[in-house]
């Protein structure tokens, strides 16, 4: 197994912020492109964007050379997500599966609606707070079906292999046995979340009930599929940046390039204090 380490530039709460990821010889690596999806057969590699119970919206930057953690902006600010009550930020460490992609040109026959164009995302509710830009080992249990703003959005569940629970969780029936309420709240959490900024509650396909892991596993391997038509050129990414060290391609550039981009970016700074409304609770009501 790779051990892959972080490499912060600029200020943690600021614009300028970016988070690389390097391989085990210290060589930097694209977050999308060069990470394996598979750890080893059945077991999945994760990207950790968000870790839980923080705010700060973070998701792999696609449209940067080497594509490393950034935070999202709206309208020039920083993207914090609202505690909504009684969830605390992020209620799983959030990330993505390397080499995948949701492709928006594609419609999905099961949601009729159209890719998200981001990796896909996965929820990890072991009971480990994984820093930010930690790459883990999960095993996937299934998989919600959220459409955002008409698009498909999944949301993979999954659990780090080396949790205390990974042994027992192999389904996502087996969640509701073992972590009772928890498959409910994250509906509710991914229903709500944008209603503090005057959004309608997001909506789910499937009435809102989790797909098996068997089900989930044929949609990873549907955005793998996608991944490799967008990284071979044989579909137009939509601006998404193919920089990477490790495919041996057209896009691929080496170690002294690579570190090259990174050091083009303003050293790592003092971490900024975060906004003053971000610790306040927010009260919606899906009734």
């Amino acid at each position: 197994m790779a051990d892959y380490t972080m490499e912060e530039r600029g200020s943690r709460n600021s614009l300028e912020y970016r988070l690389f990821i390097k391989d085990g010889s210290g060589k930097p690596i694209s977050a999308m492109h060069d990470i394996p999806m598979l750890a080893s057969p059945g077991i999945y590699n994760m990207v950790v964007e968000v870790p839980r119970w923080s705010n700060a919206k973070m998701e792999i930057d696609l449209n940067s050379a080497l594509n490393p953690i950034k935070q999202d902006v709206k309208k020039g600010k920083l993207r914090y997500v609202a505690n909504c009550f009684p969830h605390h930020g992020y209620i799983w460490n959030y990330g993505a599966i390397p080499q995948t992609w949701e492709d928006p040109n594609h419609t999905d026959p099961s949601t009729n609606c159209k890719g998200d164009n981001d990796p896909i995302d996965v929820c990890e509710i072991g009971q480990t707070i994984h820093p930010r830009g930690s790459v883990i080992q999960v095993k996937v249990l299934g998989v919600f079906a959220m459409i955002d703003e008409g698009e498909t959005d999944w949301k993979v569940m999954a659990i780090d292999v080396n949790d205390p629970l990974a042994e027992n969780l192999n389904d996502i029936h087996d969640v509701d046995k073992i972590m009772p309420g928890f498959l409910k709240a994250t509906v509710e959490w991914f229903k709500i979340y944008k209603m503090p900024d005057g959004k309608p509650a997001n909506e789910f396909a499937f009435n809102a009930e989790p797909k098996n892991k068997e089900f989930a596993e044929n949609i990873i391997a549907g955005t793998n599929e996608s991944w490799k038509k967008l990284i071979s050129g044989d579909i137009d990414g939509n601006g998404i940046v193919r920089t990477n060290t490790g495919l041996q391609n057209g896009e691929s550039v080496d170690t002294e390039s690579a570190a090259g981009i990174i050091a083009q970016l303003p050293e790592v700074g003092e971490e900024l204090p975060l906004p003053d409304n971000v610790n306040k609770w927010h009260y919606v009501s899906l009734k």
